[in-house]
């Protein structure tokens, strides 16, 4: 447990050791928050199209790294290598290659390498078995979560030793619950294993500075394993660059105190310059360019060499959708639903579920409550409690602040800012029971409107990961639909159902699948369900209507096509589908007119073209 006691100078309650009671409390807190961790990491996961580990991409880079080789140790697909435009999504979609960064015929990983270096590839070493992406995720989220605790509970007998032991339980659940820990986890991928392990080297690093703070006798060596621990986190996501300067903030409480700053502010700066220096060279070595992680080479769903990937242009939007955007809520379990999707500005590169913080976890908003703390306190005391309160806020705004240039949005992403954002919200809920310590009436009053908040927000935390774990078979149905595994795709959609009934992507995609069984009833009652809890979905009236024309329903399936095309005008498949059906009704004039506008809108379309020929000839 992280110190709370202090050689600067402040003593008092706060130094009284707790009773083995709360320590049992606390502890069971933790554990329950832990389980959960697990629970989500491996129920979300499942059979993965890929079920060996040793394939996961971190570990084919430590692979590589044993062998001598900063790219992964995998053979690249030939096809891929005598491809003209390797980078163009149709010509790569077909091999195995999705989020790799492809350069001079080598595949690399442009994802942070801090979690190959210390978790993958020790316990490669330690045990000779390779780490699957859901367990290490679970293993920086417990991190994490822990040293969060810790920090709290290092508040708590600091500042705030008469507070309630209940309040820094429900604090507990907050940090565990609130911070998109368990939304992260239910889906476990390359991407989240970057993400857990940035913010668990994050909290390492605010842990770090807290004790700097507090430690003054040991400062420097305090503050240099905080840059170690900061620079870590880099390593692991880039974006979190710009708040080192958090860095800064022991250095300049050693110069308040005119005490000699030089020595901490090298501690504080020569790991994280060092890290840096060794990321600049392993990028070089990589892309011969010691700013390039490999983005603008990455083999995904849309071409980077042009792309902005950060850009004032987007901060208004993503501003809307990170922290104003309210989720809707239905009848059903899990009853969270997506947001409304503000329109899109210029350039930006689309959204994955992503839900505003200020409106679905009310609870942040007590971190305004934070200054209460800071009254009837020492000069001294005041200085520590402000200066890592100004850490906490410095983090939060930072990390909010390169998310919202960023061109893409997404939920998982949340975790580099939120964990310090609750952080701050739980020091105002301290603040707040303890500045009503004399009046009871009103600390009740407080205490009840804060555990609403709290209990909104932790209940909002769970329900969101329920539903991204449905995400996640839907994800895995779609992965087992392309390699043609129909079965496993349709136990997959259905398994995204029972989750989350209401699921009208999955209810459409298991149309899909069921049509390719030749599960024609079926299917058509699955898309029909798409339709009725999104009347907008376009591709599911379309799909409707090729399982009605199946079927021999023409008039009914001409009625979904025209339905698909006034949601989506310039629907070129269904201008397509539609144009076949109506010449199947003999009303072959529309059915050119649709067929010509299905080559307007995409003049590639090559079955288009051929149905027009058919229809013209026919005429």
């Amino acid at each position: 447990m992280i110190d709370s006691q202090s050689d600067c100078g402040e003593a008092g309650a706060s130094e009284a050791r707790s009773s083995w009671v709360e320590r049992g409390i606390l502890a069971a807190v933790c554990a329950l928050v832990v389980a959960v961790y697990a629970y989500t990491a491996h129920s979300g996961s499942s059979l993965p199209p890929t079920p060996d580990p040793a394939d996961d991409y971190y570990n084919l880079l430590v692979q590589g790294f044993r062998t001598g080789q900063l790219n992964l140790k995998v053979d690249v697909p030939r096809g891929l290598a005598q491809l003209t435009d390797p980078y163009d999504p149709a010509a790569h979609f077909p091999y195995p290659v999705l989020d790799l960064s492809y350069y001079k015929g080598k595949l690399h990983l442009y994802f942070g390498v801090t979690p190959a270096l210390t978790v993958f590839w020790p316990y490669v070493a330690l045990t000779g078995r390779y780490l699957p992406d859901a367990d290490a995720a679970m293993i920086f989220c417990v991190v994490g979560f822990l040293v969060g605790a810790g920090l709290l509970c290092a508040l708590w007998r600091r500042y705030f030793a008469g507070v309630n032991l209940a309040v820094v339980a429900a604090g507990a659940l907050a940090l565990g619950f609130a911070t998109c820990a368990p939304f992260l986890l239910a889906a476990c991928k390359v991407y989240e294993v970057a993400i857990s392990c940035g913010y668990a080297f994050t909290m390492l690093a605010l842990a770090a500075i807290w004790m700097a703070l507090h430690k003054c006798r040991k400062r420097s060596v305090w503050l240099a394993a905080a840059g170690l621990a900061y620079g870590l986190a880099v390593g692991a996501r880039p974006n979190l660059l710009f708040g080192a300067v958090i860095l800064l903030v022991p250095v300049a409480q050693t110069w308040r105190e005119q005490r000699k700053f030089w020595a901490p502010l090298l501690a504080a700066t020569a790991p994280i310059v060092v890290i840096g220096l060794g990321l600049m060279l392993y990028n070089y070595l990589r892309f011969d360019s010691p700013f390039e992680f490999g983005l603008r080479y990455q083999l995904s769903g849309e071409q980077h060499f042009t792309q902005r990937f950060f850009s004032l242009g987007y901060l208004w939007f993503n501003f809307r959708v990170y922290f104003l955007a309210a989720a809707h809520w239905g009848g059903r379990f899990p009853f969270v639903h997506d947001i409304t999707m503000p329109p899109l500005p210029a350039g930006h590169g689309g959204v994955d579920r992503p839900f505003g913080v200020l409106t679905n976890m009310p609870l942040v908003w007590l971190a305004l409550a934070v200054p209460l703390g800071w009254r009837g306190r020492s000069a001294q005391a005041r200085s520590a409690f402000c200066g890592f309160s100004t850490v906490l806020a410095a983090l939060f705004g930072i990390a909010a602040l390169m998310l919202g240039l960023y061109y893409t949005v997404a939920c998982r992403y949340d975790l580099d800012f939120l964990p310090a954002f609750v952080l701050l919200a739980v020091t105002g809920i301290l603040s707040v029971e303890r500045t009503l310590v004399a009046r009871p009436v009103w600390q009740r009053a407080a205490r009840w409107g804060w555990s609403l908040l709290l209990g909104f927000s932790v209940v909002f935390g769970l329900l969101v990961s329920v539903a991204r774990c449905a995400e996640h078979y839907r994800d895995l149905g779609a992965v087992f639909f392309q390699q043609g595994r129909l079965q496993e795709a349709v136990s997959h959609y259905q398994r995204a159902l029972q989750i989350e009934p209401d699921y009208a992507t999955a209810h459409n995609e298991l149309g899909m699948a069921l049509v390719r069984l030749g599960r024609l009833t079926e299917a058509i009652g699955h898309y029909e369900q798409a339709l009725r809890i999104r009347p907008d979905f376009a591709e599911a009236d379309n799909n409707l209507a090729n399982a009605l024309a199946w079927s021999d329903r023409l008039p009914e399936a001409v009625g979904h096509y025209e339905r698909a095309l006034r949601i989506k005008p310039d629907f070129a498949e269904a201008h397509n589908n539609l144009g076949v059906v109506l010449t199947r009704l003999g009303r072959r004039q529309e059915a050119i007119g649709h067929l010509e506008q299905a080559l307007r809108i995409r003049p590639d379309y090559a079955d288009a073209r051929h149905n027009l020929e058919q229809a013209q000839a026919a005429q």
